[in-house]
């Protein structure tokens, strides 16, 4: 049993870090992050003219960022990285459309219903 716990531990020590090497390297660039996206959240909201406000774009940009907040395994935290920064700038560039911004506030899941008419009326068996 300790023989294999050591062979984690040396396999999982092999693993070549993607960006950051350590965790402080990785929480400056999420957070450089954070800033990049708080900075340009006006100009997308005028760009896109969606319904919500700056206040509501950045409220909801600490909530995804919270989202994430409990993870921990470095080379996770720089591919989520290197995600928002292409999300980033496909937005700043207007590569999306008005439909892509809006998802975000959109419920990853809806409930699925639980009653039998409910059931009934979505088409569920």
């Amino acid at each position: 049993m300790a023989a294999s716990r050591e062979a984690v531990k040396k396999a999982v020590q092999q693993v070549r870090p993607i960006l950051s090497v350590n965790h402080e390297e990785a929480r400056k660039r999420a957070l450089n992050l954070y800033k990049a996206w708080y900075r340009q959240i006006p100009y997308i909201v005028m760009d896109y003219d969606i319904p919500k406000s700056i206040q509501q774009c950045r409220a909801k940009l600490r909530e995804e960022f919270m989202r994430h907040r409990n993870i921990t395994d470095i080379r996770v935290i720089d591919m989520l990285v290197i995600k928002g920064q292409m999300e980033l700038k496909e937005s700043v560039e207007i590569w999306k459309q008005k439909g892509h911004i809006m998802r975000y506030w959109k419920e990853s899941q809806d409930p699925k219903p639980t009653d039998f008419l409910s059931k009934f009326i979505q088409g569920i068996n």
